[in-house]
Parts: structure tokens; sequence; C-alpha cells
């Protein structure tokens, strides 16, 4: 039985880890430079918006979902080292937990929370908006390939 839920829990793992890295590939390779095109009022005032509207059940529960099951997947692997696949079920939830989740709490949120206390219009929020597109920009590209890497990573472990 606990076999079985650890299967299922490692597949919803491989398409959360893959679902995430779509989202913030879609950061990286278009919606950030788009808005580094327009002006810093407009590109302060739209990142506010999406850093409102990104708190919501349709990317929370894979964002925050997947992590906790790259946790406990993270622990099980742990416990049945000598289990096939068991190295790239550790290396695949470590991956996510630290190179995705991690990286966004440390780097990425951070950058946001300054964003939202500026006013766009003001100079502050011009000089603050151009180093913010390259430092967020830089961190997501690490969440993407993240992301990416441990769905591949916990893909392979189901294979072996």
């Amino acid at each position: 039985m606990i076999d079985h839920a650890l299967f299922v829990l490692g597949l919803l793992s491989v398409l959360g880890c893959g679902l995430v890295s779509g989202i913030f590939f879609s950061f990286s390779t278009f919606v950030m430079k788009a808005l580094a095109r327009i002006p810093a009022a407009q590109g302060i005032s739209a990142m506010q918006s999406i850093n409102i509207t990104v708190i919501n059940p349709w990317f929370m529960v894979p964002f925050m979902g997947t992590a906790v099951a790259c946790f406990i997947i993270m622990f099980s692997a742990l416990t049945r080292w000598s289990d096939a696949g068991t190295a790239y079920l550790l290396s695949g939830s470590l991956t996510y937990l630290m190179g995705t989740f991690l990286v966004t709490i440390i780097f990425n949120v951070p950058l946001n929370n300054a964003l939202e206390s500026v006013e766009p219009e003001s100079p502050d929020g011009e000089r603050l908006w151009k180093n913010y597109v390259a430092s967020w920009a830089s961190w997501n590209h690490v969440r993407t390939i993240a992301s990416g890497t441990a769905s591949v990573l916990l893909l392979f472990a189901h294979l072996c």
C-alpha cells in the first residue's frame, strides 16, 4: 500500500515539477523580456499585479504541493536506499526543493517584496526596476532549470 502511494506521489511530482518548470520557462523566455521593453513604471505596475495574482490555487497547489511531495519522497528515499531508482528520487527531490522552492524563498520573493513597496512612477522605482529585472530573471532561470531537471530525474526513478 505504501509503495503504491509513493509511486503515485512520485508521478504527481513529475507532473508538478514539469508544470512549474513550464510556468517559470514562460517568464524566462518572454514575460520578463516583454516587461523590460516597456517603460519602467508600466513594467513595475504589471509585475506588482502579477505578484498579487500569482497567489492562487492554480499556481500555489502545484508549486507548494510539489515541494511537499518532494520532501516526502526525499525522506522515503533516505529510508529505502537499496531500492532501484532511489538515487534519482533523492536527487530529483533535492533539486526541486533547493533549486526551485528554496531559490524562490531566498531570492525571488524578497525581490518581489522590494518591488511591492516602490511607487512605479518614482525615481526609486525606475532604479529598482533595472536591477530587479536582471536579478529576478537570473534567479528565475535557475528555478526553470531546476524544476525541469527535477522532473526528468523523478521520471528516471520510475523507469528503473
